[in-house]
Formats: C-alpha cells, structure tokens, sequence
C-alpha cells in the first residue's frame, strides 16, 4: 500500500508539473508573439489554449474520488493532451513556414521564428497522454518521463544553438548551455536504456542539478543583459532582446528528469533481490 501511495504521488507531481507548465506557456507565448503584435491570427492559438487548459486541468484535478486513468480525469487529461500535441505540431510546420520552407538555409533556419518552441506544447501534451494510459508503478512510466525529458533537453541544445547562433556567439560563455545539454542527452539516453541502477541514477541526478544551475545563471545572464540593452525602453529590451525566460528551461527540465529518476530507482529498488 505503501508502494501504491507513493506512486500516486508521483502521478500527481507530474500533473501538477504540466499544469504549471501550461499555465506559464500562456505569458511565453504572449511575449514572444507581441514581437510581431499577433500579425497572424493563428497566433492566438496557443495562446488562448494555454490559459484554458491549466483552468480544466486544475478543476479536474479537484476531484477526489476519480485516478487519472479512470473516469472524467482520464477523458478530459486525454482531449486536452491530444489538443496540446496538435497545437505544437501545428505551430512548428507555421513557425517553419514563416522563412525556412521558402529558402531552406542555416541562415533562415537561424532567424526564422524559434521552430522547436511550439513542441513545448507537443511534450506536454504526450505527458499528460502518458499519465493516462501508462500505469504509475510501472518502470515504463519513468522510463517515459526520461524521455521525454531527453527530448527536452534535444530541444534545448538546438534552441541554444540557434539562439546563441544569431549573435555569432560573441561571448564565450554562450557555448555553456550547450555542452551542457548535449551531457545531459547523453546520459538521458542510457537512463532510458538502463534498469534503474542506483549508482548511475545518482550520477543522472548530478548532471540535471549542473543543468539546473546553468539554467539559473542564464537566467540571470539574460536578465541584466536586457537591464542594459541598446534601447532606452526597458520594455523593448525584454521583448526584442535576450528571451529572458528561455534558460529555466534547463531548471524545468532538471524538475522533470529527477521526477523520472525517483520513478525508476524506487522500481529497480523494488525489484532487487533481497
């Protein structure tokens, strides 16, 4: 009973962590489509998707007496999942579309719009899927969880790179979050390959906390950089300058991969001969 408690817990983490994770998606989406003033009405989109479906998600979360996996939590987690896995899709082949269909280049590949951000929407989406079809004491379900944070962290190395790209990395330090990530993919990648052994579960734990690190003083980094941007409009420094938000990425990932780990060592543990 006590393995049954725990992981539901771990369910719950995960729901609360997607919940937050749209809600949050709602103002990201705000201030980067305001760079152009919403000139496509399509841009709209996932913006008004993200206000709503944190205010679904939480009122069924509400309800006591329902597991995720059964009933109206099941059903509204999956619509809502499957809407976010198509509002992603979708706003990568538009983000695409805007320069690199028409002349595909690096350079426009660089300067396009950010075209792996939409599939934040994507990897949330296939969270809350798993969370309703993937039972919780299962290895799979944190072997899932990994994954899908191995995709983030694919997403951040390319992010980083385009971003950091644009500015032909003048300073030095703008090669961190990258080497960074391409660690943390590749110890990810035997994580999902491996049966939870506990030595290298805590080693995957130290390289996400590293990430998280390099997250935060990213976030700093970007910050003071738009304090003292080339404009004398702080508001236009933040909304056309360094994205001040896109380095807790690294921290947001951190939360999910240990998520994941937990789930996996606490099964292997259970698993291991006594």
């Amino acid at each position: 009973m006590r393995n049954v408690r725990w992981s539901h817990n771990r369910a719950l983490l995960l729901e609360i962590f997607i919940l937050a994770n749209l809600a949050f998606l709602a103002l990201d989406v705000f201030i980067a489509h305001s760079v152009n003033a919403f000139a496509h009405r399509g841009e709209w989109v996932p913006f008004i998707f993200s206000l709503v479906a944190p205010v679904v998600l939480l009122l069924i979360l509400l309800r006591r007496h329902d597991d995720f996996q059964q009933g109206i939590k099941r059903l509204v987690g999956l619509c809502v999942g499957w809407g976010a896995i198509l509002v992603g899709i979708v706003g990568l082949l538009f983000h695409l579309e805007s320069q690199f269909f028409s002349d595909m280049t690096i350079k426009n590949l660089v300067y396009t719009a950010p075209f792996v951000a939409p599939l934040a929407f994507t990897g949330l989406g296939l969270l809350l899927v798993m969370n309703r079809t993937v039972p919780v004491e299962s290895m799979e379900w944190g072997k899932w969880v990994v994954f899908m944070t191995l995709g983030g962290f694919a997403g951040n190395f390319v992010l980083s790179l385009c971003d950091h790209a644009q500015n032909g990395f003048f300073d030095a330090r703008e090669w961190i979050p990258i080497f960074t990530s391409a660690i943390a993919i590749g110890f990810l990648i035997s994580a999902v390959l491996q049966t939870g052994e506990p030595p290298f579960m805590r080693q995957c734990l130290t390289v996400l906390v590293f990430n998280g690190l390099v997250g935060g003083v990213g976030f700093y980094f970007h910050f003071v950089a738009n304090l003292h941007g080339v404009s004398s409009n702080i508001k236009d420094n933040f909304l056309y300058g360094a994205p001040v938000f896109a380095p807790l990425l690294f921290p947001n990932l951190a939360l999910l991969g240990a998520l994941g780990i937990w789930a996996l060592t606490v099964k292997a543990e259970a698993n291991a001969p006594t």
